[in-house]
């Protein structure tokens, strides 16, 4: 049972998810793990729900494994980001906790269980309790009536816009009932308006999956229909906590003291505006955590310019509390040590958190000082008011809030358009809205349409070159057609194939699918969801749905893309042992020719570290090492020390590629069953991609012969041209850069020679000012070091005064140099300055 405040002892942010989770554990819902904030999903940059991972069950194109299943769920939202801090339970990081039915309980279950949940284990008083259900959903209504008992003034009738999910325009929808706490029942049931949240804060969300919905409008029955719950953890923390608001429960308020203590702040002493930007710290500070320990870094695109931008609020939001040095990772190890019993990786990915956030917060204080100086230009063209547009660059570039900007400008005498700042905000919050609105559990265009009615896209590649397929899908240009003609660009979908589909960095297989009567080049494969999309050209011959066909992949484009992808693993293990055992993935490609593999590191690699991995990854390939592919279970195969791949999402039964000794991760692709295949293995680049991700491309197997040869072309070229041995080439470059720089600087003397004696003429356009010699003139295509020399030479001739050169030494550069003698410097003038 629960220990809640209304039993008089306080219940942790911890013991209300553990709470919850073990109620359904003891209902036989299997517990599974918060997926990664990095989702699988492509229409959405970050986990945002708790329902997500689950969209293919729920789409019916993946079997589930399980009935049941519940979980803690990290999520992220920064839709509404300037809420955050200002009222009472907006966040950008939460935990949704959700208890979920793939077509097994329904409606009446889900319910019960709610409300037991809530009354007898988290112990909320029954009259605190207020339901909403869908205005037409009578079903509902009448289990909450009957079944639990619920007055009927207790129960709201709500619309489609409060309580009917949608998953976008068309596919699974249903109406859905909430459970809201009354935080004044003294009020009486007279006036109950759930939208007054001072007084009721929803904290509980059922979702019953029971309807599909076509392009139309229309609604037509799941036949399996499902459950999808959220109950916020937040949200019951500050019920449960009896705090005012979420900030102030132990989830979040540990971190708000910290920043307080650093900051010389007693929290319950400081005004509202101070306490705003400490819920923003202990807020932001948390999702930042958690998203770099995914394996998201920082940069000015996707789910990395989120990142960024919530870095750079946090050091913002601490500068505004006076905080004027770095402090980020006091608040991040504040906040990693409230994460870390539930979530691990946080504590694992410690260092990696700390030095992705020093750097970031090293740099924007940086980029805050240069904001202050494009401030001070923009303040002193201005002779009243600074534009919204200019005070919105401030805010979006330089993280320069408003009433910042304001502050500054009242010094100066000056005010701020704040209504063209929020018409500027505004623009910006109605794009992030749109593109956070709803999640779209729908995939691409005709495929989802038909995704209840074709079987999903057996895959026999990893044992079988070739298959008899039928073509199930036919699409032109993105739209259904029963067939197409010679010449025709188009997407095909078989029932089974043997051609690998884009996924997890590998590019998809090339080949060609034949018929009786036509022939289709395969130029690449995709997968979309449960299918395997086929694009290609009709290269004879005519094409229909329904028709059987040869599916042949290239087996010389396999066995390179495999090559590859087997010497990527091969490249992650020699850097571990030779660079850093915490070197992680951080992105990949393999294709037919090439290799590039992205890792987090926060320096370069060494010439001598890369020979040294070159090296160890060639004696690997010579050592001929057996290529093992098991199929074990995801714990089994973590036991074993699998490692996982970056942004991919596993089921329980997972594939993993075995070289004994040298290398074990969980990987879906396609590899060599012998090191020996890969053939050979050359390093071609490293570099530096992002803030600590560095990037090694490299080549293997018959791709380096095609680059040893080209090399060797070159090699023949120069020997040819320098009349010497390849081996001579060196030296022979060097010798003649030697004689460059020699003639270079012969030929900078005679520059300045002749610039001094075209100077030399215009000594007699000098003219007296008050006591001086000055001398303004312009020479003819001088470069600016004998420009330089020049003025040099005059100053020393005409004594007393300044010298000032122009000229252009080529087109579209201008150079101007002035001299002043030591009088006139004394009298306040310098050159440089001027």
């Amino acid at each position: 049972m629960s220990t809640s405040p209304h039993s008089g002892a306080q219940i942790s942010g911890a013991q209300i998810r553990q709470q919850f989770l073990d109620f359904f554990a003891t209902r036989r819902h299997k517990v599974l793990p918060s997926a990664s904030l990095v989702p699988e999903d492509p229409t959405v940059l970050l986990t945002i729900a708790g329902m997500l991972p689950f969209k293919p069950i729920f789409l019916g194109q993946q079997q589930t494994e399980v009935p049941r299943a519940t979980t803690a769920q990290k999520c992220i939202r920064t839709n509404d980001i300037e809420n955050v801090g200002r009222t009472a339970r907006h966040h950008t990081f939460f935990e949704m906790l959700g208890n979920f039915s793939f077509g097994d309980y329904f409606k009446s279950q889900a319910i019960a269980w709610a409300w037991e949940l809530s009354t007898q284990i988290y112990e909320l008083p029954p009259e605190r309790i207020i339901v909403s259900v869908f205005e037409e959903d009578d079903e509902a209504f009448a289990i909450w009536r009957d079944e639990i008992g619920i007055p009927p003034h207790r129960i709201q009738r709500m619309g489609e816009k409060d309580n009917f999910w949608v998953s976008g325009p068309t596919g699974p929808c249903g109406p859905c009932s909430e459970l809201y706490y009354d935080f004044h029942p003294e009020l009486g049931d007279a006036t109950i308006d759930l939208e007054d949240d001072t007084r009721f804060i929803e904290y509980y969300n059922l979702v019953f999956m029971q309807y599909n919905r076509d392009a139309d409008g229309n609604l037509t029955p799941l036949a399996n229909k499902n459950i999808d719950t959220g109950l916020g953890l937040e949200r019951m923390a500050q019920i449960l906590q009896k705090k005012p608001n979420n900030y102030e429960t132990d989830l979040i308020f540990p971190i708000v003291e910290t920043a307080a203590q650093i900051a010389g702040i007693v929290y319950k002493n400081a005004d509202d505006t101070t306490k705003i930007s400490l819920k923003v710290i202990g807020d932001h500070i948390r999702a930042v955590v958690h998203m770099i320990a995914d394996g998201i870094t920082a940069t000015n695109e996707g789910r990395g310019y989120i990142l960024r931008r919530l870095i750079r609020r946090v050091v913002r939001h601490g500068r505004l509390i006076g905080i004027n040095h770095e402090f980020t990772l006091q608040v991040a190890e504040a906040a990693i040590a409230l994460s870390e019993s539930a979530y691990p990786k946080v504590r694992q990915k410690a260092d990696t958190i700390k030095n992705e956030l020093q750097k970031e917060e090293s740099r924007f204080r940086e980029t805050l000082e240069r904001g202050e100086k494009l401030l001070d230009e923009i303040l002193s063209k201005v002779s009243d008011r600074v534009s919204g547009q200019d005070a919105f660059v401030l805010y979006d570039t330089y993280g320069f809030p408003l009433e910042l900007t304001q502050e500054i400008a009242e010094e100066k005498g000056l005010t701020v358009d704040a209504d063209g700042f929020e018409a500027e905000m505004k623009i910006q919050r109605e794009r992030a809205k749109a593109a956070h609105k709803t999640i779209d559990l729908t995939v691409q265009g005709e495929l989802d349409k038909l995704a209840e009615t074709i079987q999903a896209t057996e895959f026999l590649g990893y044992s079988q070159p070739s298959s008899q397929s039928k073509i199930q899908l036919l699409l032109v240009e993105g739209e259904q057609v029963k067939s197409a003609e010679a010449g025709t660009q188009v997407q095909v979908v078989l029932d089974q194939t043997p051609f690998y589909a884009e996924s997890g960095g590998q590019v998809g297989d090339r080949g060609y699918l034949s018929s009786e009567s036509a022939l289709i080049r395969i130029e690449d494969v995709k997968k979309e969801s449960a299918f395997s999309v086929h694009f290609g050209r009709i290269e004879r011959g005519a094409l229909q749905v329904g028709d059987p066909v040869t599916a042949q992949i290239d087996l010389a484009c396999r066995r390179r893309a495999q090559a590859h992808h087997t010497a990527t693993h091969l490249l992650q293990s020699a850097l571990k042992k030779i660079v850093d055992d915490h070197i992680s993935q951080a992105g990949s490609l393999v294709s037919f020719d090439r290799l590039r593999f992205d890792f987090n590191c926060p320096r370069s690699i060494t010439p001598d570290e890369l020979q040294q991995i070159e090296e160890l990854v060639n004696t690997w390939i010579a050592e001929a090492h057996t290529a093992n592919t098991h199929i074990m279970g995801l714990t089994e195969a973590k036991e074993k020390g699998a490692i996982a791949m970056f942004g991919e999402k596993y089921t329980e039964t997972v594939r993993v590629l075995d070289v004994p000794g040298v290398s074990m991760e969980l990987c879906g692709g396609t590899h060599v069953s012998n090191t020996a295949e890969i053939g050979i293995f050359k390093i071609v680049s490293e570099s530096g991609v992002a803030a600590g991700i560095r990037r090694i491309e490299a080549i293997a197997g018959t791709a380096v012969l095609e680059y040893l040869n080209v090399r060797d072309n070159i090699v023949r070229d120069l020997s040819d041209r320098f009349k010497v041995k390849p081996e001579e080439i060196p030296d022979r470059i060097t010798t003649l850069q030697t004689e460059l720089k020699t003639t270079q600087k012969q030929l900078d003397i005679l520059k300045g020679q002749l610039a001094v004696a075209q100077a030399d003429q215009l000594l007699t356009q000098a003219e007296a000012i008050a006591g001086f010699k000055v001398l303004i003139a312009q020479l003819e295509a001088v470069d600016p070091e004998s420009l330089k020399t020049a003025a040099e030479q005059l100053l020393q001739k005409i004594g007393a005064g300044a010298v000032v050169l122009g000229s252009i030494p080529e087109a579209g550069k201008v150079s101007l140099v002035a001299a002043f003698s030591p009088t006139v410097v004394q009298k306040g003038l310098q050159a440089g300055n001027w």
